[in-house]
């Protein structure tokens, strides 16, 4: 089995539109001001909010939403990165706040079963193997994404973006994490095209050794709502083992922009 990367570049622009004339120019710098006031004045949302304010079971058609947090880190304490401006990309893997916020929410969504196929009507002994491999690989097929928000005072959120979009460029060559007591050999971080939801945001790949010298490619989209961070992490086993491409669920991140607004 081999699971190669998707590779597909995203750059994100910001466009500043100026006028010509004197008056055109005294708008931008007040528009220029009332920007740097608002980001002064932004307050995080308490524990409580943030709770609120991540999706919920039945949000999302088409999943589940698990928010025991019983398959996720606990605590940062739990994720650890061998190379320091790499940590904000272990922490959005693992639900974790990636900068310096007081609390955070996480949760587990997957998508539901898809209806069986023909090789579910019959019993094991009459499979072949390629199709006992076909059936394990569609039961497989699904897609599960760990959903994080987290939240900043001031330009807290601005400034964690930004060490989130750095260490998809400064960490591209691939960096060791440790999640939960178990290390993995992460090879090489890939820009691929973001959704465009709330401010800004960004996703990449994330390529990593996997037995028998197979890679395994996993997906990862970072967005910033205004004080708020929200971080998607994507696996679809099914789809790796067959070297199918997969990305985040944009339904998933539609439902949490949603509850954002």
């Amino acid at each position: 089995m081999r699971v190669a990367a998707t590779v597909a570049v995203s750059a994100l622009s910001l466009a500043l539109v100026t006028g010509c004339g004197g008056g055109s120019d005294d708008a931008s710098n007040a528009s220029d001001g009332q920007a740097a006031k608002d980001t002064k004045a932004a307050k995080a949302l308490s524990a409580a909010e943030l709770k609120k304010a991540i999706i919920a079971d039945g949000d999302v058609e088409g999943y589940k939403v698990d928010a025991s947090g019983k398959q996720l880190p606990k605590s940062k304490d739990q994720i650890k990165s061998a190379d320091e401006k790499c940590a904000p990309i272990a922490y959005a893997m693992g639900g974790m706040a990636p900068g310096d916020s007081a609390s955070n929410a996480a949760v587990m969504v997957q998508q539901d079963k898809q209806k069986p196929t023909d090789n579910a009507s019959k019993s094991l002994e009459d499979l072949t193997e390629g199709e006992i491999e076909d059936s394990l690989t569609d039961a497989m097929s699904l897609d599960m994404t760990v959903v994080g928000l987290s939240s900043y005072d001031g330009d807290g959120a601005e400034q964690t973006f930004k060490s989130v979009s750095d260490a998809v460029d400064g960490c591209a060559g691939g960096f060791t994490l440790t999640i939960q007591g178990t290390d993995q050999k992460l090879t090489k971080l890939t820009s691929e095209k973001a959704s465009g939801a709330g401010d800004e945001s960004v996703a990449f790949t994330v390529s990593s050794d996997a037995e028998d010298g197979d890679v395994a490619t996993t997906h990862v989209e970072v967005v910033r709502h205004g004080a708020t961070i929200a971080t998607y992490y994507t696996m679809n086993i099914g789809l790796m083992m067959t070297d199918k491409t997969y990305s985040v669920p944009a339904a998933v991140i539609d439902a949490q922009a949603a509850k954002l607004k």
